[in-house]
């Protein structure tokens, strides 16, 4: 049975289906409210200067701007080489997509129509070694509600279809688990933001109604961005 969706798209309620044929791709959102999207360059490479690191390129979009976009190359330390099983993607690319979130959030990716590739260490600084876990900073009930209605609302947006709210790299980033992420998410569900089944978000539109407080809220956080990008440049 074909699923319809409804979307808000200037200031107008219209249905859509989901596209079956487009690329599989997942819209992640940054505590601040930033929508963006990752392409890694598999696998991690040893770094052939010398240097006792790995690196793996990556080029970051910033989703719903004029291609706005960062190239970065992660660079992981051999300290934290040590704890992870292996370099596969399998293992690797939730602890990256955070650590990118997380230097997001702590403003030292800039988004720019022409980027330059820019390093970014990954090391012993995003894990917590006495714990074994990885620490990109621990999320209230209120932060991690936040982030549902943003990624839900996104998602929904740019790519339609169901949103999957059990995704692991999710609560590695809020510091939490799975089981609690569809607490947060059965509650939201209750007040009408979207329906619920086994862990799929399906928007509703109490929730794309509120196009301006999501859309101010990345906006927001673009200025605040660039101020800091630019007072560093003078």
């Amino acid at each position: 049975m074909t699923l319809v969706r409804i979307l808000r798209q200037d200031s107008e309620l219209i249905m859509s289906t989901p596209n079956q044929d487009s690329p599989s791709k997942t819209i992640y959102v940054t505590r601040s409210g930033l929508p963006v999207s990752f392409k890694f360059d598999w696998p991690f490479r040893r770094s052939t200067a010398g240097a006792d690191f790995y690196s793996l390129h990556a080029e970051l979009t910033l989703e719903c701007s004029e291609n706005l976009r960062a190239l970065v190359a992660v660079n992981l330390s051999a300290t934290l080489r040590e704890v992870l099983p292996s370099l596969e993607p399998k293992d690797t690319e939730a602890p990256v997509i955070n650590a990118l979130r997380k230097d997001i959030d702590t403003k030292q990716i800039e988004f720019l129509k022409s980027a330059k590739l820019v390093p970014l260490p990954f090391s012993s600084r995003q894990y917590d070694f006495t714990r074994k876990q990885w620490t990109f900073g621990k999320a209230d009930d209120e932060e991690i509600a936040h982030l549902l209605e943003r990624k839900v609302y996104w998602q929904t947006r740019l790519l339609c279809g169901d949103v999957w709210l059990g995704d692991a790299t999710e609560a590695m980033y809020l510091q939490t688990s799975t089981d609690h992420l569809a607490e947060v998410a059965a509650n939201l569900a209750q007040r009408g933001m979207f329906t619920l089944a086994r862990r799929y978000a399906t928007a509703l539109p109490t929730l794309m109604n509120q196009k301006d407080r999501f859309e101010q809220a990345m906006a927001d956080a673009v200025r605040k961005l660039e101020e800091k990008h630019a007072f560093e440049r003078g």
